[in-house]
This record gives structure tokens, C-alpha cells and sequence, in this order.
């Protein structure tokens, strides 16, 4: 299972860290991958961190629109993946969703939605201008 949380109101240029914590059984190798949906617009890739069990270091990959603003990381005591959003725009605006691939690449976390087969409920994030 997977429970998103952080979301809320926030002015542009602001901060935001959303919070993804699973729990359950997972495989030894996969990645968790943040979506985000905007009212009317189709879901789209956020950032996606990847790792295998017997690893000791995590890969990340972004969306071109997020890149060098957000950044995933993950505690892996806590079982928690976080998105620490920053200068955020309206455009930023929209429900975030995360969600696990269970046979990611460890190297090479994945942005095609269809690859994450478990989903949490969104938490709303929006950016006022």
C-alpha cells in the first residue's frame, strides 16, 4: 500500500515535500514514481527513484519541467519517498500521485505510467500566483 501526504496551499516560489510512505511486501528491486494531474489534463511523470535490496544507492530521474526545482529521495529506515518541491509555479498546480513498479531496472527508474501497477490516493497541491 502506498499513502501519499503534504500536499496544500502554497504562494509561487514557495516550498512543498510530499511524502510517500508503502508498506506491504515488495520485490528486491523497484521504483517509486510520483505523478501529478492537473484538472482536465491527462496524469503525467513527476520523478521516479529506483534501488535494488543489495544496493546501497538509489537512481532518480525527473521531467524536464521539474528538473533542478524538485527533488526524490527516500528513507529507506522509514520505508518513505519524498518530493521536495521548490520555486514552485501555478503550473505545478494539480493532484500528485505516487506509485510502485515492482520490477523496475534498478539503474533506470521508469516515467511510463502503465510500468507502476500500484497507485496511492493523490494529495492536492496548489500553487497560488
Amino acid at each position: 500500500q502506498l499513502q501519499a501526504s503534504g500536499g496544500g496551499l502554497v504562494q509561487a516560489g514557495g516550498s512543498l515535500r510530499l511524502a510517500c510512505a508503502a508498506s506491504g511486501r515488495t520485490s528486491s528491486s523497484y521504483a517509486i514514481g510520483w505523478f501529478r494531474q492537473a484538472p482536465g489534463e491527462e496524469r503525467e511523470f513527476v520523478a521516479a527513484i529506483s534501488w535494488s535490496t543489495s544496493w546501497s544507492s538509489s537512481n532518480t530521474y525527473y521531467a524536464d519541467s521539474v528538473k533542478g526545482r524538485f527533488t526524490i529521495s527516500r528513507d529507506g529506515a522509514k520505508n518513505t519517498v519524498y518530493l521536495q518541491m521548490g520555486s514552485l509555479k501555478a503550473e505545478d498546480t494539480g493532484v500528485y500521485y505516487c506509485a510502485l513498479d515492482p520490477a523496475s531496472n534498478p539503474r533506470y527508474p521508469s516515467s511510463i505510467r502503465d510500468r507502476y501497477r500500484y497507485w496511492g490516493k493523490g494529495t492536492l497541491v496548489t500553487i497560488s500566483s
